[in-house]
């Protein structure tokens, strides 16, 4: 793997060789958790791909060229043209591997898998998911000397990351961006020594075994599992709306509420993530829409009171959604009128749905012993119902589901361990 710059690039990708090459940033979280998927790649690939890292911030022109906008992003190149994809943000091992395939001889690519020899590690504590809860517990393992490991599919944050302003985290006077709120938590756990692997693919998990299978081919062995998976979001169920996900339907205001300057929306939903994100929806559209099952919104009262009173929001109570389809750049919502059954569409430029969540559980299902709603079932130590199993944040079965709460139960499970293995 060679580093370069500016004035090397055209000789190095015109040798006629295929190349990859990694854009990255200083201070740069995913750059951070990609760099070993890079390093480790480069010693298998090598022979037949050339793997170049360059400097984004000191390379900005060429960045700027050739339309690089995010750090890390992976170039491919073969004789000096661009070739697959490119890939960006939280990468995947799993996603670099099927580009590199991609540029080689099928034969070529057998053999190099067939010298890829499975590896073990050895923790005290696998942490399953670096959100708010999971960061916390491997904070105050770190502290308690407990050789501890974080695994995420996902670059670390959980939904805190991309929830657009936190205004009731203790210890901050003004409102805190989501984004920087995480990051902190994520760094201040890193730096005290918490090993990190982010952005894998988790392949298997043993939790009577006490083992993780990520990217198919490395296992982590501990002596504890830490299971803080959190939730993702429910979908309506509607027609339609599995087909236009990222195409005009979304679960994410931060992401894409950007992208409805002077338009109008409609937004599904009216609990606190529902009246929250509508009210940064705000920020962008001319209108929003919410559409409501219920008779009144079911948010905390001040966040009711200062959607109630912006003038771009209106709100259709006892309503739900019945279809999702596409006319032209527009989305149609059929929505139905739960007391008199009637039905009207509604034309908006995109959809937002914030319908709640459900437990990722997916990886632990008949294992676990859960409540009615599929919620992990927990003791005050945080632990399950295997010997060795604890389970932290919002995947638990509990009343609230907060940044608070969630870094509560982290911290419980982490003391709770450390005494174990003291």
């Amino acid at each position: 793997m060679k580093e370069i710059s500016t004035s090397e690039f055209e000789k190095e990708i015109t040798l006629g060789k295929k190349v990859v090459l990694d854009f990255y940033s200083s201070e740069c979280p995913p750059c951070e958790a990609v760099a070993p998927k890079f390093e480790g790649l480069s010693k298998i690939y090598g022979d037949d791909i050339t793997f170049l890292k360059i400097f984004r911030q000191k390379n900005k022109e060429l960045a700027e060229k050739l339309g690089v906008k995010s750090s890390p992003t992976l170039l491919f190149f073969d004789n000096g043209k661009e070739v697959a994809d490119r890939l960006s943000g939280g990468i995947k091992r799993s996603d670099i591997i099927s580009h590199l395939d991609s540029m080689i001889p099928e034969e070529k690519v057998i053999a190099i898998k067939s010298h890829i020899k499975p590896s073990v590690s050895d923790f005290d504590v696998i942490i399953l998911g670096a959100g708010p809860g999971g960061l916390t517990a491997g904070l105050y393992l770190c502290q308690a000397k407990v050789n501890a490991v974080m695994v995420d599919i996902a670059l670390p944050g959980g939904h805190v990351s991309t929830t657009h302003e936190v205004s009731n985290y203790p210890g901050f006077i003004e409102p805190q961006a989501g984004y920087m709120l995480s990051h902190n938590m994520s760094e201040q756990t890193k730096q005290c020594g918490t090993v990190y692997k982010v952005a894998v693919d988790v392949t298997k998990v043993d939790l009577e075994k006490k083992e993780v299978t990520i990217d198919e081919f490395e296992t982590l062995r501990a002596k504890r599992i830490i299971i803080a998976t959190g939730t993702s979001p429910n979908f309506t169920g509607a027609p339609g709306e599995k087909e236009l996900k990222g195409k005009g339907i979304s679960y994410c205001a931060t992401c894409d509420a950007k992208y409805f300057v002077d338009k109008e929306v409609v937004v599904i939903g009216g609990g606190n993530s529902a009246v929250e994100e509508s009210d940064f929806i705000a920020r962008f559209a001319s209108k929003i829409t919410m559409v409501h099952q219920f008779d009144k919104l079911t948010a905390n009262k001040q966040a009711q009171e200062k959607l109630l009173a912006n003038p771009k929001i209106s709100v259709m109570y006892e309503h739900e959604p019945r279809s999702f389809a596409k006319e032209g750049d527009q989305l149609v919502t059929e929505i139905e009128d739960l007391k008199t059954k009637e039905r009207k569409k509604l034309v908006s430029d995109g959809v937002f749905v914030f319908t709640g969540f459900k437990a990722n559980i997916g990886l632990f299902a008949g294992n676990l012993e859960l409540d009615q709603w599929g919620y992990i079932k927990t003791n005050e130590d945080m632990r399950t119902n295997i010997d060795g199993v604890y389970a932290v944040g919002d995947v638990i079965s509990k009343k609230y589901r907060q940044i608070t709460t969630a870094v509560a139960d982290g911290t419980i499970a982490a003391i709770a361990i450390s005494k174990e293995l003291d």
